[in-house]
């Protein structure tokens, strides 16, 4: 039998709960709680009780991106990527290119989703291996949310694709790019959704 929501009542509630409300894995909440991003206590038995507050303010800022569009100005782009040093090629490279770019860089997919929670990106590029949230449940949390629908979600991996398959599906409809990080590839995107932006906004 599927855990229930927590009535409203109820000041704690399970892993199983908690993870059902925010659609994520049982070991992404366990995560979560080890990082600190839910608050929670152990029962003499040895099981989690996460503080139900957390886990609705977690809910209140990802549900404040279906009211919050992206920029109207040049194209925003959120990177979760964990690797410092790709972390500063992503921003040195892109940055380069003299697009209108907001750029923004996470290393985990929690602070994705609090991000995109916040602001939803035009652009999100993905890596798949990370800590706590990995890409895979990240692009499995945001693919097909409605607010996303100007969204192009990425990943770039360092994985094969048989590697990739193996560890979890993707969306069809989501591209793979290999690592070294293809940037002439991802420019002429970049262009391309730019102008595609501009167009629209024109046809306004």
């Amino acid at each position: 039998m599927e855990p229930t929501a927590p009535e409203s009542n109820e000041p704690y509630c399970s892993t199983s709960q908690a993870a059902k409300l925010l659609g994520v894995s049982l070991g992404t909440v366990q995560n979560m709680v080890e990082e600190g991003v839910l608050d929670a206590w152990k029962t003499s038995g040895g099981h989690r009780r996460i503080k139900r507050e957390s886990v609705m303010e977690l809910l209140a800022k990802r549900g404040s991106a279906q009211a919050t569009p992206a920029s109207t100005d040049g194209l925003s782009v959120l990177i979760a990527e964990d690797d410092g040093f790709l972390q500063k090629l992503y921003r040195k490279t892109m940055e380069a290119w003299g697009l209108p770019l907001s750029i923004e860089i996470v290393g985990n997919g929690f602070d994705a989703l609090m991000v995109v929670g916040q602001r939803i990106p035009d652009v999100l590029i993905v890596d798949l291996i990370m800590p706590g949230m990995d890409g895979y449940e990240l692009v499995r949390a945001l693919h097909g949310n409605p607010a996303l629908a100007h969204t192009d979600i990425i990943v770039v991996s360092s994985l094969s694709r048989e590697d990739i398959a193996k560890r979890g599906s993707l969306p069809p409809d989501v591209p793979i790019y290999g690592k070294p990080v293809p940037f002439h590839e991802l420019h002429g995107f970049f262009r391309a959704k730019n102008t595609q932006k501009l167009r629209l906004q024109r046809g306004r």
